[in-house]
């Protein structure tokens, strides 16, 4: 037959010349543009996407690109960045070595922290040369990374990087999902692969087989349905056929099977040994599977290397495609596949392998009551729960259902799932395995254990009280080992934290803490002291709960968040800055949206309102990358204030709308008070007044310790509210809440000014207005600081102290304007203007909303560094802020300047004017 002896083509590209040049045209933009941009091929398998993906990395290369490539392994996608590993370690100049890329695995255990580490790498790499970043077969991706690449392309999008996936069609999968969280900060093309042509099948052909190829043959290929490889394989054993045969031998039927039937016994055995270890495999290991020294099997892999179905890397076998290995593994009866796979995963953990490395195998080839598979799937959880706490819960109830029904391991099993299940937020089912759990009667000491794992999905799922009857009811059933004693004890205190009776809980926390120092065990610690720290939050206790977090964070630096916010509360802001520092340089080890938190309250307390609100952003979106809610109610009841200060009255309703929906589906008392009270707001400034103090009305019913919380610092606006609608009985309430407050801490500005700037406001008492001014003259609040003058400046003008009300309002405005409070402002400049006070003044000069001068004094700061070259960590160092900050700085900074590149950036900062 003509052509048999030429090379058999695998370019794939006959057909693809419209694809590969849309991809060209996406290289060429990156490059020339400086911004990023993601392309996703999809089609069947063997359909040409690898090749394409290839052939276009080729091509980034030769176009100066630094390329990384990498391809998602089937029987692998378990392994935490094991996908995306592939792509940032390939090649001459790998964005991480392995030791770096060891390293951020083994010492740092949050998965924000770690995907901001890996764009700071890319980010590194792609200030000196534009990045291709492929993936190959994306829907096979582990659970790391694909959530790294959800992240990744959007906050890489001002850098000159590219992402190239591949990935089978599959409505809501893995590949789908990336592109729509890519889709709008970047371009995005979803190219799909479809059959070829039958013009390009025929040369293919002609590639291989030479242009002779007659009608028998051309017709044989119709059969393969336009699928390049199908065809590629079909022509690969036309060409080994002997050309004087009239009819086409039986053995060349369509499909791969045909060939591997030709290969000795020994070698489809050595195969199918290597199919079942996976795609790519160790020489070794698939020896060790066959039961035969690996000398004695190098026939069989010279044999399938010639045969053109392995490729041999320098370190590893490969299958040439998927379609191969599937079909090998597809040709092994299912009972031998099973105890295949068993006896894999046992090799790999023999050969010191991790047992993450085992778990696919164990996934496939267990049966229930394999004791020795439980244990595996067990310590494989362990390894995943910091990065992948979603796929530690899944293999703990896989090994739930391998534990034997009789006896106590499946109760520890159970245990070790509630615990994973809850620290993947998935605490209804938590409670539910729990609850099935507790249902085949344990014993005693396992009946404790069970409702101490469950404490922490009930305490999320805001099931105080449920927690408080089910750690009562361990206690009483007795049995349990001290140390659940002492966790059941805590637990019963911190629940018993949001009940009416905090004196109670008080006594239970503090005998819980004594039981957990005296035993020793962490855990109770822990949870002891945060019990206590939330029951002086509640009884309005600012020093005491400090004293509690203080101690917490010193335990366990997680809770270092807390221990900011709770100086905050004291008027502390300079230890507070001081632990943020710290925070900052802890990297991985604090709760990064949790700091944020704290970092928005430590600005919005210092009316550093721009800040607050970057803080506040950056935390939202945080949280929503780890699908962990937890302040993002409150956080946009304080987004809409600002909003409101601001006079951006359209911003504040978007933010209401967003607390309510967060409200819905986390109604515990603190939200819902948050809520109603931002409700109450919102109605004083429509003029709704009635409906304001109904508001605030609903705020006390939410119970006594919600308004030390909340009206820490507000209460001066609900009192005003009260008495615009002459409830003096209300506003009296509130009076005597504020001074309640200060009365239990006496050593705050803050709370002492707060409570006279009240008692001032209800008794319309000057005297007492400027006693409250003086108090808050040692707050470090300057919104505070700004009202009491403002409703100073209100009560002299009602007295007819003149001169002295435009100096207070005219300390007020200006604070206000300095923060960027310009609704605040403008609204003390009417009384300003009111009072025959500088009446032609304008209150504050608006920013506008496009351009340079749109840009927040951070936001400005952040754009010279980056003009200038840093990366977004470098920056921010300098800023001593966090990268996840500086990344919404820069988001803002590139709307506000239309502009969608750090090369842009630096050529419009280059153009300012100098001063």
């Amino acid at each position: 037959m003509a052509g048999s002896g030429g090379p058999l083509s695998h370019r794939g590209l006959r057909g693809r010349e419209a694809e590969l040049a849309e991809l060209q045209a996406l290289i060429a933009s990156v490059a020339r543009t400086g911004s990023g941009g993601l392309a996703l091929l999809q089609g069947e398998p063997g359909i040409g996407k690898t090749t394409l993906l290839a052939e276009a990395a080729a091509r980034a290369a030769a176009a100066g690109f630094s390329v990384g490539l990498g391809k998602a392994d089937e029987l692998h996608h378990i392994v935490p960045l094991s996908s995306l590993a592939a792509s940032i370690l390939h090649g001459d100049r790998p964005l991480l070595s392995d030791d770096d890329l060891a390293d951020l695995a083994r010492n740092h255990d949050q998965r924000i922290w770690l995907v901001e580490r890996l764009a700071e790498a890319i980010e590194a790499r792609a200030t000196d040369t534009p990045v291709l970043i492929g993936l190959d077969d994306v829907q096979w991706a582990d659970a790391l990374s694909r959530f790294a690449l959800q992240q990744l392309p959007t906050r890489l999008r001002t850098s000159p990087v590219l992402w190239l996936l591949t990935g089978r069609r599959e409505p809501s999968g893995p590949a789908e999902e990336i592109v729509a969280a890519a889709a709008g900060n970047l371009a995005t093309v979803t190219v799909p692969l479809g059959p070829l042509s039958g013009a390009a099948i025929g040369q293919l052909a002609d590639d291989t087989l030479g242009p002779a190829v007659d009608a028998r043959v051309r017709d044989l290929l119709d059969g393969a349905g336009g699928n390049p490889f199908l065809a590629v394989e079909m022509l690969a054993g036309l060409r080994t056929a002997d050309a004087s045969q009239d009819v086409m031998p039986s053995r060349l039927v369509v499909g791969v099977r045909g060939r591997l039937r030709s290969l000795q016994p020994g070698t489809l055995r050595f195969l199918q040994m290597g199919a079942v270890l996976g795609r790519r495999f160790g020489f070794e290991d698939a020896a060790a599977l066959c039961d035969r020294p690996a000398a004695a099997l190098l026939p069989a892999l010279e044999e399938a290397v010639r045969a053109g179905l392995l490729d041999d890397d320098g370190d590893h076998l490969v299958f040439r495609h998927d379609l191969l290995r599937q079909a090998v593994h597809a040709d092994i009866p299912p009972s031998a596949r099973r105890a295949l796979h068993r006896d894999a995963a046992r090799r790999l953990v023999t050969a010191g392998r991790q047992p993450i490395d085992a778990v696919p195998h164990i996934l496939r080839g267990a049966v229930p009551g394999d004791e020795e598979a439980v244990a595996l799937l067990r310590r494989a959880a362990d390894d995943v729960l910091a990065v992948t706490p979603g796929a530690a819960a899944d293999l703990m109830l896989r090994a739930l259902g391998l534990s034997p029904a009789a006896g106590e391991l499946k109760f520890e099993v159970g245990e070790q799932a509630i615990l994973c299940l809850a620290r993947a937020g998935r605490n209804r089912e938590a409670l539910e395995t729990g609850d099935r759990l507790l249902a085949g009667q344990p014993p005693l000491e396992i009946f404790g254990r069970l409702q101490s794992a469950l404490g922490g999905a009930l305490w999320t799922m805001d099931l105080a009280e449920e927690l408080r009857r089910r750690a009562e009811a361990a206690l009483a059933a007795g049995g349990s080992a001290p140390e659940i004693c002492a966790r059941l004890a805590a637990l019963r205190a911190l629940a018993l934290s949001r009940g009416g009776d905090l004196a109670a809980a008080r006594e239970a926390g503090e005998t819980a803490l004594r039981t957990a120092t005296a035993i020793g065990d962490r855990e109770a610690h822990v949870l002891a002291l945060s019990g206590l720290g939330e029951i002086a939050l509640n009884a309005g206790e600012n020093a005491v709960a400090l004293q509690r977090f203080a101690a917490l964070s010193t335990i366990d630096s997680a809770f270092l968040p807390e221990e900011v916010v709770a100086h905050v509360h004291v008027d502390d802001f300079a230890s507070g800055e001081r632990l943020l520092l710290r925070a900052a340089d802890r990297g991985g080890a604090v709760r990064q949206a949790m700091l944020l938190w704290a970092q928005g309250q430590h600005d919005l307390g210092l009316g550093r309102l721009d800040d607050a609100e970057a803080d506040f952003v950056t935390m939202e979106r945080l949280e929503d990358e780890v699908r962990v809610p937890v302040q993002q109610v409150n956080g946009r009841v304080i987004r809409s204030r600002i909003a409101l200060l601001r006079g951006d009255r359209e911003a504040a309703r978007e933010h209401l709308l967003a607390a309510r929906k967060g409200l819905a589906v986390k109604p515990n008392p603190g939200n819902t008070a948050a809520v109603r009270f931002l409700e109450a707001v919102h109605a004083e400034a429509d003029g709704d007044i009635g409906l304001a103090v109904d508001r605030i009305r609903q705020v006390q019913r939410q119970g006594p310790f919600m308004r030390w919380r909340l009206l820490r610092d507000w209460v001066d606006a609900a009192v005003r509210m009260s008495l615009r609608a002459e409830e003096h009985q209300l506003a009296e309430d509130l009076a005597e809440q504020a001074e309640a407050h200060a009365g239990r801490n006496p050593s705050v500005p803050t709370a002492t000014g707060i409570a006279a700037q009240a008692r001032g406001l209800v008794r319309n008492d000057p005297a007492v207005l400027e006693h409250a001014v003086e108090l808050l003259g040692a707050s470090p609040r300057p919104l505070t600081r700004a009202a009491a003058h403002a409703d100073l400046g209100q009560a002299l003008l009602a007295a007819g102290r003149r001169s002295l009300a435009v100096a207070a309002l005219a300390h007020a405005r200006g604070t206000f304007a300095e923060a960027g409070a310009h609704a605040a402002a403008a609204h003390v400049q009417r009384a300003l203007v009111g009072a025959g006070g500088e009446s032609h003044r304008a209150a504050t000069v608006r920013r506008p909303v496009q351009g340079w001068g749109a840009l927040t004094t951070s936001e400005e700061k952040v754009a010279r560094l980056i003009a200038q070259g840093h990366t977004n960590r470098s920056a921010a160092d300098v800023l001593v802020v966090s990268p996840h900050t500086v990344n919404t700085h820069l988001t803002s900074v590139f709307r506000k300047l239309s502009i969608g590149s750090r090369v842009q950036l630096a050529n419009l900062v280059a153009s300012l004017p100098e001063g």
